[in-house]
């Protein structure tokens, strides 16, 4: 991308709001060499990245990066075995702690975000936790060293601490009594580091001790007294080993930096780029911009865009469109209309996409990826060169022609402006030629009524104008694309009060195909502004019937599911009532089963199994929403006369006989032929043979297997299928069955010890003989 555009469309004006945004040196870096990429799939990641950058600032704030500074040149010191010094190891700290914080930010982030390309580049991150710990507790923000960096410091700190004290307790001895009125001001301070006091000139044999400095008038002596003398200079040497000591721990600090020169720097560029994200996220918040879509084609079509740099709540939005249904755009209106900057919006927006920013655009814009954008604008007048200003544009326009590729944008400004007009427009004309057979695409505007002609005569070339309001004379900013601009200045001028006369005479002077033009152009005009109002009347019919659809549907969803629930709970009052009265027949059924037993053949089997399917039939279940698959897995089970069927409530199986109703069937089960509800039925697989196991009861009838086999069950299905057996063995008479549960995890054996706890018609039970299962079997004897 040739620099002469980014200076032309203030590229780096972008640049430098982005400056603005970065915290790290790294990512200022960033911002500097940022350049717009004629790499489609370069451009994608750009574009991933800021995407990535925007999602994390809206729900997270933003990646946690910190101020940082430029940690390279100190890492080029300790590669060459330099020693680093207290604020270098301070820089290199924070950047370590940066890159531990980011690291976890973006771990915990995982959970609740999908990125693009942010958690590639944590990747590339090398957290050191142990060096980190060790810069971090060895050296503090403002780079001094602690006195945790080692024992030997703390020590020579500690007795540092002592010394001072000592001798401020003696200094301050001077500083009172009859010593104070010797001394210029009553206070210790310090010389040479060494502690000194201010003493007048006449009393100085009065204390002794060294002179390390005197007054600008030489009456004040700053005195070391002799008393104090030894204790400094036991200070002086404790303040050297200090030193010393710190000297060595910055020496092994810099030798541990060592190792890891390459991946702190890898670091430092990657925190850098989060930086950079940030920073990109943050334009795009600030200028309410959106992502764009690329184009592999070169489609261009950006929806109410913005010039970044205009003040968005003024700016008039445009929809500018190239590429896919014509190849160039002519654009005519009158000056001051906006047409400079629509031409630099669409290449300034161009450029900022092909660096992966966000445009200040609708949300579904598209963007090319041009090899380069050219562009001829503003004036061109060149004093060093001696050209003028059409000298200044031509030269311009040659470098373009001489640069072109079916690939390349191309803006011009008042194209063939600066000389005659008959010549300029011809000229005009030539160089559209010229770059339309290059393939490229371009955009020009003009003031010349014969590109108008060329606009509407050339195939892939379309007219376009700013819209002009004739009745407030002012330009609206608006851009009309397929509507040639017509020329104002006879409406304008009379509405200004030149005298009619003299506006139908200036018509009379230009020629009749000029009239019928400006004539035609106005009639589109009218036809567009008729259309736009019947559009947007039409726009608001529709919106208006979407909303009462919406709430319409709103209302319909409401409806269903508040009748729903209604269904539900009275059905759950049902299965409530229905409960108790089963709790009541089962008291009913032992009864009459004791009035059999008392009275043989007064009371039927069949009439008791009967009289137990029909109080389970009783039950009501909750409707499911259908699907597809619960359709078809319905019509698998469809019960046919002949089908093999297992009977629910009592575990047994038998064959259909006669559909009785659309609720009954007549079943034959064993020696038993029974009506039994459709809901108590459920069709036996093909492929398994019919089972049927046969006990014998004192009525002669068949009944359930004297053995229940829950292994391999869920618990749920278990103590159902152990309810609904225990129940048909108390019908049967069964005095003793076995229930198989298995060991497992323990589950099924707890769950059945709890539900014959509570069995009221249960005498007792217990596990099974070890040659009978043991413990992965109970049998249970009935009252």
């Amino acid at each position: 991308m040739n620099n002469k555009i980014l200076k032309t469309l203030e590229f780096d004006r972008i640049q430098g709001a982005l400056s603005q945004l970065v915290v790290t040196a790294s990512g200022s870096a960033q911002v500097a060499k940022l350049t717009p990429s004629t790499d489609a799939a370069e451009v994608q990641e750009w574009l991933d990245e800021t995407a990535d950058g925007a999602s994390i600032l809206r729900l997270q704030g933003g990646i946690p990066v910190a101020q940082l500074e430029n940690i390279g040149p100190a890492l080029k010191r300790v590669k060459i075995g330099a020693v680093l010094n207290g604020t270098e190891l301070a820089s290199i700290t924070r950047v370590l702690r940066t890159v531990s914080r980011v690291d976890q930010f973006l771990e915990d982030l995982k959970e609740k975000l999908d990125l693009r390309r942010v958690y590639d580049l944590q990747n590339q991150l090398t957290v050191l936790p142990a060096l980190e710990r060790r810069l971090y507790t060895a050296i503090d923000e403002e780079g001094n060293v602690t006195d945790e960096a080692s024992p030997e410091l703390h020590g020579i700190r500690a007795q540092i601490k002592r010394l001072e004290s000592d001798i401020r307790s003696r200094m301050d001895q001077y500083t009172r009594g009859n010593s104070a009125k010797m001394l210029s001001d009553p206070l210790v301070t310090i010389r040479d580091d060494r502690y000194v006091i201010p003493v007048k000139a006449e009393y100085r044999h009065q204390f002794g001790g060294v002179v390390h400095d005197q007054s600008a008038t030489g009456q004040t002596l700053f005195i070391e007294p002799q008393a104090v003398v030894d204790m400094n200079n036991r200070l002086r040497e404790t303040t050297i080993k200090e030193q010393q000591e710190i000297a060595r721990i910055l020496a092994d600090l810099s030798n541990a930096v060592a190792p890891y020169v390459d991946a702190l720097a890898a670091d430092e560029a990657v925190v850098g780029h989060f930086d950079f994200i940030n920073a990109k996220a943050k334009y795009a918040r600030d200028l309410k911009a959106t992502e764009p879509q690329v184009s592999a084609a070169n489609h261009v079509d950006l929806l109410a865009a913005r010039h970044p740099l205009l003040d968005r709540r003024k700016v008039v939005p445009n929809r500018i469109t190239l590429g896919e249904d014509y190849q160039a755009i002519v654009v005519t209106g009158p000056n001051t209309g906006g047409k400079t900057i629509t031409l630099k919006t669409l290449g300034l927006l161009q450029l900022m996409g092909q660096a992966g920013l966000f445009v200040p655009a609708e949300e579904n814009s598209v963007i090319g990826v041009f090899s380069n954008v050219f562009a001829d604008i503003g004036d061109e007048q060149s004093i060093e060169q001696n050209l003028s200003t059409f000298s200044g544009h031509m030269a311009n326009i040659v470098t373009i022609l001489q640069a072109l590729d079916q690939r390349a944008l191309v803006l011009f400004d008042e194209l063939g402006a600066g000389t005659d007009p008959q010549e300029g427009a011809a000229l005009a004309i030539a160089i559209l030629d010229e770059v339309g057979a290059s393939g490229a695409e371009v955009v020009a505007t003009t003031h010349y009524p014969e590109l108008k002609l060329y606009g509407y005569n050339t195939p892939g070339t379309i007219n376009a104008s700013m819209e002009f309001d004739s009745d407030t004379l002012q330009p609206t900013y608006r851009l009309l694309i397929g509507v040639p601009g017509r020329s104002n200045a006879f409406d304008i001028s009379r509405r200004l009060g030149l005298d009619g006369s003299v506006v139908d005479r200036a018509k009379a002077l230009i020629a009749d195909d000029s009239h019928d033009l400006n004539n035609m152009i106005a009639d589109l005009e009218s036809q567009r502004k008729a259309a736009e109002i019947e559009y947007t009347e039409t726009r608001r019919q529709l919106e208006d019937a979407q909303a009462l659809h919406d709430q319409l549907q709103s209302a319909f969803d409401t409806f269903t599911r508040e009748r729903d629930q209604q269904l539900d709970k009275a059905k759950d009052q049902a299965n409530a009532l229905v409960e108790k009265a089963q709790e009541k027949a089962d008291k009913i059924i032992k009864d009459l089963r004791a009035m059999q037993l008392a009275h043989p053949g007064t009371i039927k089997e069949d009439q008791l199994i009967a009289a137990k399917s029909g109080l389970n039939a009783l039950h009501q279940d909750k409707a499911v929403r259908q699907n597809k698959v619960l359709r078809r897995e319905k019509a698998k089970q469809a019960l046919h006369v002949g089908d093999a069927v297992r009977v629910l409530s009592y575990q047994n199986d038998g064959v259909l006989l006669e559909q009785v109703d659309a609720d009954h069937w007549d079943v034959q089960m064993g020696v038993i032929r029974m009506k039994l509800p459709t809901a108590d039925l459920e069709k036996a697989q093909a492929e398994a043979a019919p089972k049927r196991r046969i006990a014998t009861v004192s009525g002669g009838a068949s009944g359930p297997s004297t053995t229940l086999d829950l292994r391999g069950k869920r618990y749920e299905e278990a103590m159902t299928e152990l309810d609904r057996y225990i129940d048909a063995a108390l019908l049967a008479n069964y005095q003793q069955v076995t229930i198989i549960h298995g060991l497992g995890t323990g589950a099924i054996r707890n769950g059945v010890t709890q539900y014959l706890r509570r069995n009221k018609q249960v005498k007792k039970f217990g596990f099974a003989p070890q040659n009978a299962g043991g413990s992965g079997a109970t049998i249970v004897q009935f009252k």
